[in-house]
């Protein structure tokens, strides 16, 4: 039995201690010491008192931001002194400490994908590799059944979103080949909003799954609506070109990820229906499938398989406790955890879309 996953996260992204902190006010002063020492580490020529200041502000702010020193020294640790007599003598920056994933809303989207517990996870919307690095190593290492569980290997591409919203997989098998598509263009113009990595799973038997994760085109922010789509449309017809390199009669190939529209939109229309590629969603009731809820339930998120994929298909559906309000948009069918008390800390507005099958 292999079981894969495709979940949104919502911005899985790593953020600095001191803009985490519960007392606003004691961040603020954090803040302000820091600009005090950067101040006074941008000096030309260091004086003793000016040293003496900086190993006090220092001892106030190390556990928010450290010293980085590529040539040259600022500073012996050890004792706590300031080496340097000026900034000519050094070559280096502070750097602002990351906190631990230990906030609710990160503790329930890691509740979601241990609850599903794919072997392979396709995950979008997350900042960077050393990001999702973290995540597995710190939320995912879980033990079920007298089993541990955990994604000894992951991987992300940085992408073409200048937000830093990627897409990247978590796996409990090895990854092999992988392949970027940001370079992929049209009349000049980059086509993926993020990218189509290709990534190869070795599976236990030997065999290779092959993985395309996307992340389309939002319908928002663009100049219009039927600018969006065609942007969309583009980047579909593109991911149809990398399947061209694929014999999907024969190879195991999954393409997963949020695609920002649904089954029937005319910018899909080259990928849903290819042949011998399937939506694993496309045996449950059309009121079942959906993913995410904008004014209404519709699909937006797929797992779509190649053929000897979807032949050993055994179960599907979408996992959707990590939604706030799941239990007004299922009418009350549904319930999210308890654990999830507002929109803030719910473990996404996605549901994850799961499939499974007998290899």
């Amino acid at each position: 039995m292999f079981k894969f996953a495709s979940f949104n996260v919502e911005n899985l992204f790593d953020r600095p201690k001191v803009f985490l902190m519960d007392d606003f006010a004691k961040g603020d002063k954090a803040l302000e010491n820091i600009k005090k020492l950067q101040s006074l580490i941008n000096m030309k020529s260091y004086s003793a008192a000016n040293k003496a200041k900086m190993v006090s502000l220092y001892k106030q702010v190390k556990d928010f931001v450290e010293i980085i020193e590529s040539h040259g020294k600022l500073m012996n640790r050890k004792k706590t002194r300031i080496v340097a007599e000026g900034r000519n003598e050094w070559f280096g920056f502070l750097k602002l400490r990351r906190r631990k994933f230990k906030d609710t809303t990160v503790k329930n989207t890691a509740k979601v994908i241990r609850d599903v517990n794919p072997d392979v996870c396709c995950l979008v919307e997350v900042e960077n590799r050393i990001v999702l690095k973290r995540f597995c190593s710190e939320r995912l290492k879980w033990t079920k059944n007298g089993i541990k569980q955990f994604y000894a290997h992951n991987m992300l591409i940085d992408g073409n979103d200048e937000r830093g919203i990627d897409v990247g997989l978590i796996s409990k098998h090895p990854i092999g080949g992988v392949w970027s598509h940001i370079d992929d263009k049209d009349n000049g113009r980059v086509i993926f909003s993020r990218d189509c990595p290709e990534m190869e799973i070795v599976l236990p038997d030997g065999r290779s799954l092959w993985v395309l994760l996307n992340h389309l085109k939002s319908k928002g922010y663009s100049s219009s609506k039927a600018a969006a789509d065609a942007r969309r449309k583009k980047q579909a017809q593109q991911i149809k070109e990398i399947l061209n390199g694929y014999d999907l009669s024969n190879d195991l190939v999954i393409v997963a990820g949020d695609l920002n529209d649904t089954p029937d939109s005319d910018p899909l229309s080259p990928l849903i229906g290819l042949q011998d590629l399937h939506d694993v969603l496309s045996g449950l009731p059309a009121a079942d499938r959906w993913t995410y809820h904008y004014k209404k339930n519709e699909q937006i998120d797929y797992v779509l398989a190649s053929t000897p994929l979807f032949q050993s298909l055994s179960g599907s559906g979408v996992f959707r406790r990590g939604i706030f309000d799941v239990a007004k948009y299922s009418n009350s069918n549904e319930t999210r955890y308890d654990s999830i008390t507002s929109d803030v800390n719910s473990a996404s507005d996605h549901g994850c879309v799961w499939a499974e099958f007998d290899l």
